[in-house]
């Protein structure tokens, strides 16, 4: 079995799991031991995999770490493990820091089982970055990040091929996490400076920041619909579709049925995975267009309805939200107001995973 089918079989293990997981131990067990396993450690073999790997720092005695990897006796990978669901803020890994300072470990892991957070030293030689470089959610994984992991993988492992890209991803990562804050919460320097050619020497006074600061975030996401619909136009053509196993799922447009799925209806799609990925893998929020709606669904299962975009009227764009297994129907002005029902939406969703 190639490394992305164990990973998908073990997503998909952990995403039946993961409600049953109540403390830290039954986390290792059931899904962080796996995990190692799945790239290619033997976790049966104390002098590969050690838990509880025991070091004195300083004047703490005893200092542990959850689980070190080893090569020729020497720890290369660090593994701090919480229960799954816990938070995995850096004041988390105090343990990690330690331990990594005091051995010659190149990289350390602090994981709940679901997200695994991985560490490096690229500002400080043998003292733990404060920021990851590399996230992986193995609920919710992209093909680039496989290709990452795959080089933590027993057979191809190389720490200095690893640190290559390291820093790259890094800087890489936090630029877009910069960029998607500023889409939702444009900051004054960056309103200031995408406006300064538009406002032809004015003064930036306060009502023109909030006018500019509103503009910013609507252009932000028009221009991200509009890339989004582009791919899909591409990718619905008849030679390609037949290729793309990734779009969602979709009635098709038939002169026939009358149903004509329009751009607002993907876009209004594609604002709804967007709000609930950190819920669920997006890859469960499927569409259903119909006449006179757009369903929305959850695992594609029409008794797990989410919502309904009701954009078929031009004059008057509605969205009905399954509440209590009720549609409420919430008039909108423009699409994105979708994004002010965003509890709502998470609300319903959790509702089908209870």
């Amino acid at each position: 079995m190639d490394f992305i089918d164990q990973i998908k079989v073990l997503s998909s293990r952990i995403n039946n799991l993961k409600g049953l997981i109540q403390t830290e131990e039954a986390t290792k067990n059931a899904m962080i031991m796996p995990f190692i396993q799945a790239l290619g450690y033997n976790v049966f073999d104390p002098l590969e995999v050690t838990p509880e790997l025991t070091a004195d720092i300083g004047t703490k005695k005893g200092e542990k770490v959850d689980y070190a990897i080893l090569k020729d006796g020497k720890p290369i990978i660090l593994f701090e493990c919480k229960k799954s669901g816990a938070d995995l803020s850096i004041n988390h890994a105090s343990q990690l820091f330690r331990y990594f300072h005091v051995t010659e470990t190149r990289f350390g892991v602090l994981t709940n089982g679901i997200k695994y957070l991985f560490f490096t030293d690229l500002d400080q030689t043998n003292k733990m970055d404060e920021k990851p470089f590399l996230e992986f959610n193995i609920l919710d994984f992209k093909d680039q990040e496989i290709e990452e992991l795959k080089k933590f993988v027993k057979s191809s492992f190389d720490t200095d091929a690893i640190l290559t890209t390291a820093s790259d991803l890094k800087y890489t990562r936090s630029i877009q996490n910069l960029l998607a804050e500023w889409m939702e919460n444009p900051s004054e320097d960056f309103v200031r400076l995408v406006s300064s050619d538009l406002l032809a020497g004015k003064r930036f006074t306060p009502a023109i920041k909030e006018q500019f600061t509103q503009i910013t975030k609507r252009a932000f996401r028009q221009l991200l619909g509009d890339r989004i619909n582009d791919r899909l136009k591409v990718a619905m053509t008849p030679e390609i579709a037949s290729q793309e196993t990734s779009l969602p799922s979709v009635v098709e447009t038939t002169e026939e049925n009358g149903i004509v799925t329009t751009d607002e209806e993907v876009e209004g799609f594609h604002i709804i995975r967007s709000i609930l990925r950190e819920t669920v893998n997006p890859k469960r929020i499927t569409m259903r267009d119909a006449l006179s709606y757009c369903a929305i669904l959850l695992d594609d299962n029409n008794r797990k309805p989410i919502c309904r975009l009701r954009f078929n009227n031009t004059n008057k764009l509605a969205i009905g939200i399954f509440i209590d297994k009720k549609e409420e129907k919430f008039n909108l002005n423009d699409i994105d107001d979708i994004y002010q029902y965003v509890e709502q939406l998470k609300s319903t969703v959790a509702s089908y995973e209870q």
